[in-house]
């Protein structure tokens, strides 16, 4: 018995360009989205573009030719244009590709897509059943569909969004794993940023630890090992680090505001822990500053 042949899909062709593009940020700016349902053994190439082209395949089969190497793909997957790379592309005979697609560029784009694991030697992601990353195309085309003033930063977010969907499915290894990978290095990584972006917040050890998603102890261990401190001790250097950095830059601040401003709630805790380490009160630091 032979198999029934797939039941043939219309052709179909749209695409819908950004209506503010003088607004765009030169940084990332998305130009055009679309999406076409291809005939049997459609092939537009050999050919380059003069900007980043992402294709996901909603459904239906192809091959993508880039850099010497062909890729067959189906449903779920998406694959990368760069731009002045030539490249060639192809629906299946019998289940062509209906797929969709954003075309964008800026000083970003490069550094985002490396970021995320995409170049013209990785130019593609395998991300399943997932059925949101179609939606996120739609609602670029839907963007620039409404032509609203919004239009262009919904695509914009979008895009992001969409470059980091592309990020867990390629790196999915790196959260799981950092110990073995490097030694702990990425897990202690993480807390320095963590402490140094929120150190004017209200946190604890155990809040950044629920945070990145780590036992409180090990972090604690794992960062000790690494920097020679603990946590707490490496968060109230840095917050009297900075305080002194204010007292010095900035001498229209109080003392009660500085010590707000590096994350200390009780004045008088600051000045204390201040003189501790620099044996030295605030104010007679301050002062000493512009004694002649």
């Amino acid at each position: 018995m032979s198999t029934p042949a797939s039941p043939k899909r219309p052709e179909s062709y749209y695409v819908v360009s950004n209506p503010k593009p003088g607004t765009a940020s030169v940084r990332l700016s998305v130009l055009f989205s679309g999406h076409s349902q291809t005939k049997p053994g459609h092939r537009p190439g050999p050919k380059i573009v003069d900007y980043y082209l992402l294709h996901h395949i909603v459904s239906g089969k192809g091959v993508y030719t880039c850099h010497g190497r062909t890729y067959e793909l189906g449903a779920g997957d998406s694959f990368l244009i760069e731009p002045g790379k030539l490249i060639n592309y192809m629906a299946d005979l019998e289940d062509p590709w209906h797929y969709r697609w954003i075309a964008f560029e800026g000083e970003e784009a490069a550094t985002m897509l490396r970021d995320v694991g995409l170049s013209s030697e990785q130019p593609i992601v395998h991300t399943g059943k997932k059925r949101h990353i179609a939606v996120l195309f739609h609602q670029v085309q839907s963007a620039f569909q409404s032509r609203g003033p919004g239009s262009n930063l919904r695509a914009n977010g979008c895009l992001q969004l969409l470059l980091a969907e592309y990020a867990d499915a390629l790196m999915p290894q790196q959260k799981s794993a950092p110990e073995q990978t490097s030694g702990g290095d990425q897990v202690v990584q993480q807390a320095l940023n963590y402490l140094s972006a929120q150190y004017a917040e209200p946190i604890t050890i155990e809040l950044m630890a629920g945070a990145l998603g780590y036992n409180r102890a090990y972090l604690s261990t794992l960062f000790k090992r690494h920097t020679g401190l603990t946590p707490v001790t490496f968060l109230l250097r840095l917050r009297l680090d900075k305080a002194r950095h204010l007292l010095r830059e900035r001498p229209e601040l109080t003392v009660e505001q500085i010590a707000s401003s590096v994350g200390f709630q009780d004045p008088l805790y600051f000045s204390k822990q201040f003189k501790r380490h620099y044996a030295i009160a605030p104010t007679d630091y301050r002062s000493s500053l512009f004694k002649r």
